[in-house]
């Protein structure tokens, strides 16, 4: 029943402001579970393959999809998704606490910045699309392996503002994307231990339910409210995990 409460939760604000729930449910079940940080990360891009596969299906029927953009973002996130989760699980954990914090702030900035930045004119098309779209990819990919999140808070903005993508297609893209490159991400923390199945089975369905229900209420909200109290949200939660004190030399840290 806790588990399906922190997916609600996950799912519910980060369909308000059209984020994935890992900024969200990281928090939680480290707060809540007791669980530790390198777990959450893996249990967290577990749970968000399955959103990712929800919403690509929901944006595709809507022919917001680009499906050789999904597939270049891909085709080198897959990859770097993995060194993401290698790399997370090599750090110890106040360090892991401390970056995650930064993550945080740095999301709770750009949802800040949203209605300031510009946006490309024309859609970028030919080789400089196609190398915007690997570097974003590569980029990604690592940051969705090491922070056990979605990846779309660099992928939206970067197609948007560097190719000239609408929001809803950059979005789609970013879903389908993030399935593959997710999975990749996910069966590596498995494999290294960081995936707590039994809470699974309650954190799916929650995120599943808690994303639709907030993406419905996004329609009738002040999307500008919204993004204000979500951003502090994420800078007092960031600024917690940024004071995560560093091991006094010879203390055995149990975490």
């Amino acid at each position: 029943m806790i588990s399906l409460l922190i997916g609600l939760a996950a799912g519910f604000f980060g369909g308000l402001v059209g984020l994935g729930g890992g900024v969200i449910m990281i928090p939680l079940m480290v707060s809540i579970l007791k669980m530790g940080q390198h777990k959450a990360h893996g249990t967290s891009l577990v749970a968000l393959v399955f959103t990712g596969i929800s919403g690509a299906v929901t944006y595709a029927l809507n022919g917001s999809v680009d499906i050789l953009a999904s597939v270049l973002l891909a085709s080198t996130a897959i990859f770097t998704a993995r060194a993401g989760a290698h790399f997370a699980n090599a750090l110890p954990e106040w360090k892991l606490k401390r970056s995650f914090g930064g993550f945080l702030i740095l999301v709770s900035l750009l949802l800040l910045l949203k209605p300031y930045l510009p946006h490309v004119c024309r859609h970028i098309t030919g080789w400089l699309e196609t190398l915007i779209l690997l570097l974003t990819g590569i980029f990604t990919g690592f940051l969705s392996g090491m922070m056990g999140v979605g990846g779309g808070t660099i992928m939206v903005p970067s197609m948007v503002l560097l190719t000239g993508f609408t929001q809803y297609t950059a979005q789609g893209c970013s879903l389908l994307a993030m399935v593959p490159v997710g999975t990749a991400g996910a069966y590596t923390h498995w494999r290294l231990g960081n995936v707590s199945a039994s809470i699974l089975p309650g954190l799916v369905p929650g995120i599943l339910i808690g994303t639709y229900l907030g993406g419905s209420l996004a329609h009738i909200l002040s999307e500008g409210a919204l993004r204000i109290i979500f951003s502090a949200v994420l800078i007092w939660t960031g600024v917690r995990y940024l004071r995560t004190p560093k091991p006094q030399a010879g203390e055995v840290n149990y975490s």
